[in-house]
C-alpha cells in the first residue's frame, strides 16, 4: 500500500531532519575535541603568553547535552525513515491513531529539546565569542580562529554551523508537527449515519427496494 501523501512529505522532512542533526551533532563534537574536550559554549578565554587559551570552560556535559539530543534525534529520523520504507514497500503500511498519537508527542518533545540546543549554541557561541574579543587580539570570532598561534582549529565555523543546522533542524521538525497534527484532524472527523433525508439515503433505498416503495 503507497504512503499518503502527507506521509509522503513527512518522511521527506525526516530525512532532511537527520542531515541537520547529524551536521549538528559532528561540528559541536569536533570543536570540542579541538578544546581537549572542554565544552567552549558559555566559556571564558584568556591570553596565555603568546598563546589563546580557554580559562574557564562549561561541565562538558553541557556540549554532551546538544550534541546527543542532535545525534539521537538524527538517529531517530533515519530509523523511521527506514521503517516506512521498508513498511511500504514489504508491508501494509499503515500508521493507526496510537501510533499517530506516539509520533505527536515524540515531535513535541523534539521541538523543545531541539529549541532549547539551538539557544545554547547561540548564547554559548555568542558569550565565547564576546570573552576572546574582549581581549583585543582581534576583532570578531570569524578572524580569530585564523589566528596562526590558536589549536582551536575552525572552532567558529564549526560552532556557526551547529547552530545553523540547530536552528534549521527545530522548522523542520515544526512542520512536521502541523503535518501530524493536520492528519490527527483528518481522522478525528466524527462518523455521521445516514438519514432519511439525505440523498444518499434515498439512492442507496432505491437501489434496494426500488423508488416506489423508497419514496412511499
Amino acid at each position: 500500500m503507497a504512503l499518503p501523501w502527507v506521509q509522503r512529505v513527512e518522511l521527506v522532512l525526516f530525512a532532511a531532519a537527520f542531515l541537520c542533526g547529524a551536521v549538528a551533532a559532528a561540528a559541536l563534537t569536533r570543536t570540542q575535541g579541538s578544546f581537549s574536550g572542554s565544552c567552549p559554549l558559555y566559556g571564558v578565554a584568556a591570553l596565555n603568553r603568546s598563546s589563546l587559551a580557554l580559562s574557564r570552560p562549561s561541565a562538558p556535559s553541557l556540549c554532551y547535552f546538544v550534541a546527543g539530543v542532535s545525534g539521537l534525534l538524527a538517529l531517530y529520523c533515519l530509523l523511521l525513515l527506514l521503517f516506512w520504507v521498508y513498511s511500504s514497500c514489504i508491508e501494509d503500511s499503515h500508521r493507526g491513531r496510537m501510533g499517530l498519537r506516539i509520533a505527536l508527542a515524540i515531535s513535541t518533545i523534539a521541538i523543545f529539546l531541539v529549541l532549547v540546543s539551538a539557544c545554547v549554541l547561540r548564547f554559548g557561541t555568542s558569550s565565547l565569542c564576546n570573552s576572546i574579543v574582549s581581549l583585543n587580539t582581534t576583532t570578531s570570532c570569524s578572524e580569530a580562529q585564523k589566528i596562526p598561534w590558536t589549536s582551536w582549529l575552525q572552532f567558529y565555523s564549526n560552532l556557526h554551523n551547529a547552530e545553523n543546522s540547530s536552528w534549521v533542524n527545530l522548522v523542520l521538525w515544526c512542520v512536521v508537527l502541523v503535518l501530524q497534527v493536520m492528519q490527527w484532524k483528518s481522522e478525528a472527523t466524527p462518523y455521521r449515519p445516514l438519514e432519511r433525508g439525505d440523498p444518499e439515503w434515498s439512492s442507496e433505498t432505491d437501489a434496494l427496494v426500488g423508488p416506489h416503495l423508497s419514496h412511499s
